[in-house]
């Protein structure tokens, strides 16, 4: 074996051994039980390959299905991705078809996928539903209709979703019951909006983590955010490893988590 061939075996016996050890090292401290991730690069990472922007998209769906992987094997038992803010709209008509007919071939995958029901995976698409196209609301509707007795996980996809919309949305449906006479506006409580969010009662994310090297959250899960550590890695979404999911893991394993206290 040339010399160079010797050097690289080397380093990734290396790689692999720290991986796994770093591996094992989490898997005995308290881990977070609800990651989110704001899957960001996939143009810019393709831009760097001289491939097209659809492309760095179609990686993008690849490294999701890999993070899964890896999130459920470590044992977290809630991801919540955001695939497509309510901002992108407003993106190229092109690459905005190629992303609903992307999404909709996912969704439709993940509903017959063995691993999903292996695993008990529920699915449950976040977002403002009615702003997609038919075909992708169908999508939606027959993955959660196939996986709504899962319980083994839990896979909320957040598409047309934004932050702040979700907050009015939440006020505009408790104003309505007020008016209706269901609710009473002294009863009003942190417990009352979060039932009225797109994530419902699911409990608020652990850890949120953002991929290529951008610092800030986007009008991501603006109110279940609050007392969720960031995390923001130096990487373009299709070119994030394992290693880089654990280590940020054993971050926020090493912070001291007061919740105001």
């Amino acid at each position: 074996m040339p010399r160079q061939g010797v050097i690289d075996s080397i380093f990734t016996g290396v790689k692999e051994r720290y991986e796994q050890n770093l591996l094992q090292s989490i898997k005995k401290e308290p881990l977070p039980r609800h990651i989110a991730v704001i899957m960001d690069g996939n143009r810019r990472f393709a831009r760097q390959l001289r491939l097209t922007s659809n492309e760095g998209h179609a990686m993008g769906k690849k490294k999701l299905e890999e993070f899964l992987d890896w999130c459920f094997d470590i044992g977290i038992k809630i991801v919540t991705v955001y695939a497509f803010s309510t901002e992108n709209f407003s993106r190229d008509a092109d690459e905005i078809e190629y992303l609903m007919n992307l999404y909709a071939e996912s969704l439709t995958d993940m509903s017959r996928d063995e691993r999903v029901i292996k695993n008990r995976i529920r699915i449950k698409v976040i977002g403002r539903i009615d702003l997609l196209p038919e075909f992708v609301r169908k999508a939606a509707k027959r993955a959660e209709e196939a996986t709504k007795d899962y319980d083994g996980y839990l896979l909320n996809v957040a598409i047309a979703y934004g932050g702040r919309e979700e907050i009015l949305d939440a006020i505009r449906n408790i104003a309505r019951e007020v008016r209706e006479g269901t609710i009473e506006p002294e009863t009003i409580n942190d417990e009352v909006m979060h039932r009225h969010l797109y994530t419902g009662e699911i409990e608020d994310p652990d850890l949120i983590i953002r991929t290529s090297g951008e610092e800030r959250i986007s009008n991501f899960l603006l109110w279940q955010s609050a007392y969720s550590e960031l995390y923001f890695m130096d990487v373009y979404w299709p070119e994030m490893s394992r290693l880089d999911l654990i280590k940020a893991i054993r971050d926020y394993q090493r912070r001291n988590r007061r919740f105001g206290k």
